[in-house]
């Protein structure tokens, strides 16, 4: 199983009675964040904050949540479970957590009305730790599904994967990947579908009978998405930070057809040390060409492990 960089704890809280569930990011003093939106059916919490230019640019903790916008409220346990720990940004006597959210809809499959909520998130915390990360349907994919074209009845599992690429520097990055598309996931170097909507003979193939088959049912709005956190151990400064979350969804594109659909909430996060300049241009295209990487693997990993 791959793991992420040295300082960061992940962790997951599932219910996989009611399929749902939430997987929590906590990264190393010092760190930064930056993300980009792609999908056109997101649901977010902090992802404001992070424009470049902005006050702050750290984060405390990432949170991929099913549960559609309901689940954000397991960013307030895990804010909770920050602040009693003295973690956050300095304002005052205080300090605020800067925890960032993405949710995906898993509510119709398992228990429609059960979603993460605050001790959910918390419990994530207490469950994060480093090392290997498992993958498959767990925490934030634990109710995720793929190729959803014909309906959820004919729709595969999705998870949650994660992947790394090691630079020739010594410097690595990540991904983390919580796919729960509309799209199928396929085989980036052949384009074999992994996982997708199923029809009579097999796989349909969505990005296919999208442009020839004769379709009856419209989709259901907003009900799906692939979340993404890429964590690099390269330092960056904000704005050339976000190069490298519009540079991780070349990684869904790679492994999910079609992508960046207007009923899909793609989100990609960025993570890396923070650095008062952008790193050489050299190293700026590698972790870019490396975080697209990451990200196919990931995505991959999630449907098939």
């Amino acid at each position: 199983m791959p793991s992420f960089p040295a300082g960061y704890r992940i962790g997951h809280a599932s219910d996989s009675v009611r399929r749902t569930g939430c997987t929590v990011v906590l990264p190393p003093p010092g760190t930064i964040a930056a993300v980009d939106v792609r999908g056109g059916a997101p649901g977010t919490r902090e992802t404001g904050v992070f424009t470049p230019g902005n006050l702050i640019s750290e984060i405390h903790g990432l949170l991929l949540t099913g549960g559609s916008a309901f689940g954000l409220a397991a960013a307030d346990g895990v804010a909770a479970w920050l602040a009693e720990r003295g973690i956050g940004y300095a304002i005052g006597p205080t300090r605020v957590p800067i925890v960032a959210a993405a949710v995906l809809f898993d509510l119709a499959v398992g228990d429609p009305r059960a979603y993460p909520d605050g001790p959910m998130g918390r419990a994530a915390c207490d469950a994060a730790g480093e090392g290997e990360i498992p993958m498959g349907p767990v925490g934030a994919g634990t109710g995720a599904t793929v190729g959803k074209l014909l309906g959820i009845g004919r729709a595969q599992r999705g998870g949650l994967g994660a992947a790394a690429v090691d630079l020739p520097e010594g410097h690595r990055v990540c991904a983390l990947a919580a796919v729960n598309a509309f799209g199928d996931v396929v085989d980036p170097d052949t384009g074999r579908i992994l996982g997708g909507a199923r029809g009579e003979g097999g796989f349909s193939g969505t990005s296919r009978a999208l442009r020839h088959d004769p379709l009856s049912e419209t989709p259901v709005a907003g009900s799906s998405t692939t979340l993404l956190c890429v964590a690099t151990t390269v330092p960056f400064e904000p704005a050339s930070l976000k190069r490298v979350a519009i540079e991780a969804h070349d990684g869904i594109a790679r492994a999910v057809h079609p992508a960046h659909s207007v009923v899909d909430g793609d989100t990609a996060f960025a993570l890396a040390p923070a650095a008062a300049a952008a790193p050489p241009l050299l190293m700026r295209l590698r972790v870019g060409a490396a975080s697209a990487e990451a990200a196919a693997r990931a995505i991959v990993a999630a449907v098939t492990s």
